[in-house]
């Protein structure tokens, strides 16, 4: 049981905006170089070769950034915030300088997947952080400013990228260097104003449970990012790797039974809000990542635009999601209510799915941005907020552990989202053109079926380049009415929520298991500083 050895620290608002610049930051450089690399990818295979493991330099650090989530938590129990914040920063800058230091796909590759290590950290416990100096009841403005932060570095990502690979005198290794000046100064400005009180708590690892519940997330990782193009989904290899993924599930949940200091609290799955809330995160991060990675793909594709032209398409979405967690996040501080954006967010992310999927080869800006603007709106109302509720339904003591929880799921959901949405537009892509070349009568190109770049994709000769604009477009359509059906399982999820009253001092919470239903009513504002090293 941990107990503090002082109490904690009640911040001014000054030192708490002080702390949110250095973790928004942190949060900034992390999102956008999960992103950045995308435009880039085709320069670094022309530079570095290796075509057929192109899909890992995209997927090594999405599997590790998801797999160690929980990971972190835990070791910001044991060793302190602060001191994990800053090794995850560290790592960070010492992969990125890896990757742009690279001389072949093996050390990219590598140098990506301890990229993804750092970035999990920084994910979750800027998150934990933020929990720890903020009461519930006031952390609704502040959570507000980390969703909009994550939401311009995941649409910034890719328009950064394009310019940097564009730009004579750069090069795509500034791709990863780029993030390292901010990084910098957030491991800076945490050193300067973050304190918190020193905890005891029980130092042993859950070694078990680390190896089963990371090496499950790894192998159904593998099974997503792989299935389908490196292999069959019918095959030995998707098969085992699913046995495997289920057998160290399952194990998992016996490890966590019976460790003394668990990553996942088996606790956690018997608060109702927790599961709920992981439950929408997972969709959330489906829909989320889908939209992202494969409407730039239309953009470039079927409406010929380049990749800083597409990222600039995005911007509605930037704004949507800027507006609405900034404006939610302002509202549930001054009200102590909540539920209803997440229930409205769902609606909204729904509602773009379906928009989305009308989307056609001769669709204007107009109608594309406004799409866009609502995918953007639904995010924006919905994703801090989730956190904000299991937060608030969990003890001081598990407080990691939860919001780590909850941004694995939305991590897992993304990893899933793209993979699958990958699988159902080849799938879909390849039948829909097969099937269009047959009604037309029209043959294949003497460079075949395979298609390369946007830019190769336009130079294909008429008819041929017409027929695999409309079956894309078709294709994409598929992918984003199966997110229709995701997102309406998420509405369910937060429908069922229960609002529980945001606390107003960090130090209650609700009950000794943190799965109480009771929190106590808010406290009013104090006004001491926060002192000492």
């Amino acid at each position: 049981m941990a107990t503090h050895d002082q109490a904690r620290p009640v911040y001014t608002h000054r030192q708490i905006l002080e702390i949110l610049a250095g973790l928004m930051m942190a949060m900034l450089t992390a999102m956008i170089s999960t992103s950045v690399v995308g435009t880039a990818l085709p320069t670094i295979v022309g530079d570095l070769g290796g075509q057929d493991q192109l899909s890992w330099v995209a997927s090594a650090s999405l599997l590790t950034m998801t797999a160690s989530t929980p990971l972190w938590g835990k070791l910001s129990d044991i060793f302190g915030r602060k001191l994990m914040f800053q090794s995850a920063l560290l790592i960070f800058v010492l992969a990125s300088i890896g990757a742009g230091m690279s001389q072949n796909m093996a050390e990219l590759i590598a140098a990506r997947a301890v990229q993804g290590l750092g970035v999990g950290g920084l994910s979750a416990l800027a998150q934990v952080i933020l929990g720890d100096v903020v009461p519930p009841r006031e952390r609704g403005r502040y959570a507000g400013y980390m969703g909009a932060v994550f939401g311009v570095a995941t649409v910034a990502g890719p328009l950064l990228g394009g310019f940097i690979v564009d730009t004579d005198g750069l090069g795509w290794r500034w791709c990863f260097y780029v993030c390292i000046p901010l990084a910098v100064i957030a491991f800076l400005v945490i050193q300067k104003v973050l304190t918190l009180p020193r905890v005891k708590r029980d130092t042993r690892i859950d070694l078990f449970g680390a190896f089963t519940i990371t090496g499950s997330a790894t192998a159904l990782m593998l099974l997503l990012s792989l299935g389908g193009q490196e292999f069959d989904w019918h095959s030995t290899w998707t098969y085992a790797l699913g046995a495997i993924s289920a057998v160290l599930l399952a194990a998992s949940i016996f490890a966590e039974r019976l460790a003394s200091e668990p990553i996942l609290p088996p606790r956690l799955f018997r608060n109702r809000t927790f599961v709920l809330a992981a439950i929408a995160s997972l969709c959330v991060g489906i829909a989320m990542f889908g939209g992202m990675i494969y409407l730039p793909q239309y953009l470039q594709i079927v409406k010929g635009m380049s990749p800083a032209a597409s990222g600039l398409m995005t911007l509605p979405l930037v704004i949507g999601m800027f507006v609405t967690s900034t404006g939610s996040g302002q509202i549930v501080t001054r009200t102590g209510r909540w539920k209803i954006f997440p229930v409205l967010g769902l609606v909204f992310v729904g509602g773009s799915m379906l928009l989305l999927s009308q989307l056609h080869t001769d669709s204007s800006k107009l109608v594309i941005g406004a799409d866009v603007a609502v995918l953007g709106v639904g995010l924006g109302l919905t994703m801090q907020i989730l956190i904000l509720a299991a937060q608030n339904a969990a003890a001081p003591a598990v407080l990691a552990a939860t919001t780590a929880g909850v941004s694995f799921f939305r991590n897992l959901g993304g990893a899933m989202g793209v993979a699958a949405f990958g699988a159902i537009l080849t799938n879909r892509l390849n039948a829909e053109l097969k099937d269009a070349m047959a009604s037309a009568h029209v043959t294949a190109p003497a460079s075949g079926t395979t298609l390369g770049s946007p830019d190769q994709v336009h130079a294909l000769p008429e008819p041929f380049k017409g027929l695999v604009l409309e079956s894309f477009t078709k294709a994409l359509e598929s992918v984003f009415m199966v997110g229709i059906p995701i997102a309406i399982l998420g509405f369910l999820a937060v429908l069922l929520l229960k609002e529980l009253p945001l606390r107003g001092s960090a130090a209650k919470h609700a009950g000794p298991d943190g799965d109480g239903d009771l929190p106590e009513p808010a406290a009013p504002a104090r006004t001491p500083t926060a002192t000492g090293g």
